[in-house]
């Protein structure tokens, strides 16, 4: 059927129905889960905060509470504190080269957990696992409390080896791990040598060992008040030089006739040190007083255990750095804690190796005490500085009964065979072969090898303590001298020649040509009792050896037969 002309045709787009008015049903769904999850996060952060806060304070409050407790068990801790606190800090002699600022004396109270670096705060703690911890609280109590201001009385407790480990970690930072080296002297003696260099450490002694553990282990009141020490010693110096780095107050008494080196040294140390009395004894009557009426304490070399223990570090570490040791030689006389605290280390590591003490024959004190069973004060003692504790007189029973039990023998001093001669030939021998220069005191040990005191060494591995430095510079050309003319380097002659042109230069002809060097001659004109137009010639040469000294001596016995020579 056709529709009618004119008439428009429906299309069938607008037949369509009309769109929805309403957004489609996921999307809504979508939006709705959006607020929903941002509700609860925004829910969760609140409450994650107001829990937080919570926490804090209760964490806070419980610190604040315990904090007086753990001082308790810290009163040494600023000195360890100042130990430990040296990873980026640059170190000198293994302690921290810039000093933390001035702290008020009412705060020290606050600084057993705290330390105060450049404005930020650190704690510290520290507590040592196992037995070490009793056995060192044992070593601790022979230090006195702050109601004894006199002296630091002796501990009868033999240390052991626990107590050794115990200050080996707590002075690891402060003192040098000095060098155990092969000596160029071995082969010249027929035994592996090695040399444990102690003279190294920065006072030149191995006395710092014992006086670092000491003081590190006193009582923090004590600390604050101060030590004072008598003397000039290595012990006096080491003291001195620790206290001051541990900001310890520390004052140092000596006589007047101190030399001034030494006086400065220990100033420059940081000690406040002040020259009084003429002897020995007025210097330690005036440090007692003056203990007594400022509280400080009063220290002198004694046998502590823990100052054995401190010194007994040594033996623990000759036994790490020379594997397989036969022997070990320590110096002794009167003062033989090194050898004693040394001794107990290296008997427990090894029972097998032999240590052996050596003094001197003229003030035989150790093996004089060992026979009586008790210290005793050798009458023959000298107090001229060059021996230094070679001489002193045995200061404990608890060294004593250590050295009786624990070492394997004490070099015999009653023949001729040893003397000072060896103590300062042993001393030239160091000079030249080690390039080191040591007092009396740290050339002992190697003097009962030089006086071939002990044999049955012979092609075996031994150590030789080398402990002190410590040699005044006026003493230094004297017994350089000395030792030359003793081991037969340096001889002088005098004989008779003709005032006539040419017969010097004969005689300097045969001494050049037996290569002889002339230090000195001396030609006497006046003062002469033989023929007239004479002249007598006094000469000092220098030779290689005792073989070469025998040599020129005959050569001049045949030109000259009325030479005479100057005995030494």
């Amino acid at each position: 059927m056709v529709s009618p002309r004119g008439a428009p045709r429906a299309r069938l787009t607008d037949m369509a129905p009309p769109g929805p008015l309403l957004p489609p049903y996921g999307v809504v769904v979508g939006v709705l889960l959006r607020l929903v999850v941002y509700l609860v996060a925004v829910l969760y952060s609140c409450a994650e905060q107001l829990f937080l806060k919570k926490i804090i304070q209760a964490f806070l409050t419980s610190l604040l509470v315990s904090r007086d407790d753990n001082k308790i068990k810290k009163q040494d801790m600023p000195a360890i504190c100042d130990l430990h606190c040296c990873k980026d800090v640059p170190v000198r002699n293994g302690l921290i080269g810039q000093k933390a600022p001035s702290i008020n004396p009412e705060r020290l109270k606050d600084f057993g957990e705290e330390d105060y670096l450049n404005g930020d705060v650190k704690t510290w703690e520290m507590k040592i696992v196992s037995r070490n911890e009793e056995l060192l609280r044992d070593a601790l109590s022979c230090i006195p409390q702050p109601s004894s201001r006199t002296s630091l009385a002796s501990c009868n407790k033999l240390i052991r080896f626990e107590d050794i480990s115990a200050a080996a970690f707590k002075i690891q930072c402060g003192v040098q791990k000095t060098p155990c080296m092969y000596s160029r002297l071995s082969k010249q003696y027929g035994m592996d040598i090695y040399l444990k260099k102690e003279f190294l450490q920065y006072t030149g002694s191995v006395k710092e060992r014992g006086v670092l553990y000491l003081l590190m282990s006193l009582p923090q009141e004590q600390q604050r008040k101060g030590v004072i020490v008598a003397l000039d010693s290595n012990f006096s110096m080491a003291v001195a030089y620790h206290a001051a780095e541990l900001r310890v107050p520390v004052f140092v008494i000596v006589p007047t006739g101190t030399a001034p080196a030494r006086v400065r040294t220990c100033r420059d140390y940081g000690a406040m040190v002040i020259s009084y009395g003429t002897t020995a004894k007025d210097s330690q009557v005036h440090a007692r007083r003056l203990a007594q009426e400022n509280g400080y304490l009063y220290l002198e070399e004694e046998d502590s255990a823990v100052y054995l223990a401190g010194l007994g570090t040594v033996g623990l570490e000759m036994y790490e750095q020379v594997p397989k040791l036969d022997a070990v030689i320590f110096p002794a006389g009167g003062h033989c804690g090194l050898l004693a605290g040394s001794a107990a280390a290296l008997k427990h590591l090894n029972p097998h190796i032999s240590v052996i003490g050596v003094e001197s024959e003229s003030f035989p004190v150790l093996q004089q005490s060992l026979k009586a069973g008790h210290p005793t004060e050798d009458q023959a003692c000298n107090n001229h500085h060059f021996y230094g504790d070679v001489s002193g007189v045995c200061f404990g029973s608890n060294s004593l009964q250590l050295t009786g039990k624990l070492v394997d023998k004490v070099v015999a001093v009653r023949s001729l065979a040893f003397r000072e001669e060896d103590i300062l030939i042993s001393m030239l021998r160091l000079l030249e072969y080690e390039r080191a220069t040591v007092d009396a005191e740290g050339a002992i040990a190697l003097a009962a090898l030089v006086a071939g005191k002990l044999p049955e060494l012979k092609g075996k591995r031994v150590a030789v303590v080398i402990c002190s430095g410590n040699l005044e510079l006026y003493l230094l050309q004297q017994c350089i001298a000395r030792a030359l003319t003793l081991d037969n380097r340096v001889c002088r002659f005098s004989l008779v020649i003709s005032d006539c042109p040419g017969d010097m230069s004969k005689l300097l002809e045969i001494l050049a040509r037996e290569e002889a060097r002339v230090l000195d001659i001396k030609q006497e004109h006046t003062f002469v009792t033989s023929e007239l137009f004479t002249v007598e010639v006094t000469c000092t040469v220098e030779t290689r050896d005792k073989i070469h000294t025998s040599q020129l001596r005959n050569a001049l016995l045949e030109r000259y037969p009325r030479t005479a020579w100057t005995e030494r």
